[in-house]
């Protein structure tokens, strides 16, 4: 799957999938790149994230903990097409408006066509947000 670069702003230099329409325009726009601790996947929260009750909102941490599984387990996706077979989460701690969170994990296992991924989203303050896991199949983009 192609990468673009993003060219300015807070995440100049970061990585994003922009044609991921629903990641990149609807739920985000979520980034990653690979720093000297591997893997990291960020987004800075906005009102469109939040819930009634003040935090971002359970759907918006899932949906980018699943970004999250692919920028952490993108090598091991060799360049090619994934979706996801299985996801479990825990939520651990609410995110405010403007907080900057990060998810950092490693690939468990890579298989021929399964890659087992973890991680944990974490606030800017370094607190443990949520817990995820998930399996990525490799596929061949559909035309």
């Amino acid at each position: 799957m192609s990468t673009s670069v993003v060219a300015d702003g807070e995440f100049a230099g970061w990585t994003t999938w922009a044609e991921e329409p629903f990641e990149h325009e609807t739920a985000g726009p979520f980034y990653f790149r690979v720093d000297e601790n591997g893997p990291v996947a960020a987004f800075r929260v906005a009102r469109k994230h939040m819930n009634a009750g003040g935090v971002v909102h359970g759907g918006c941490l899932m949906t980018f903990a699943d970004f999250a599984l692919f920028a952490i387990g993108h090598e091991a996706m060799e360049g090619g097409y994934g979706v996801t077979v299985a996801f479990t989460a825990e939520f651990i701690d609410g995110a405010l408006e403007g907080e900057r969170l990060e998810a950092r994990g490693e690939t468990l296992r890579k298989g021929g066509s399964l890659s087992f991924v973890r991680g944990l989203v974490t606030g800017q303050d370094g607190r443990p947000v949520l817990n995820f896991s998930g399996t990525i199949k490799k596929r061949r983009k559909q035309a």
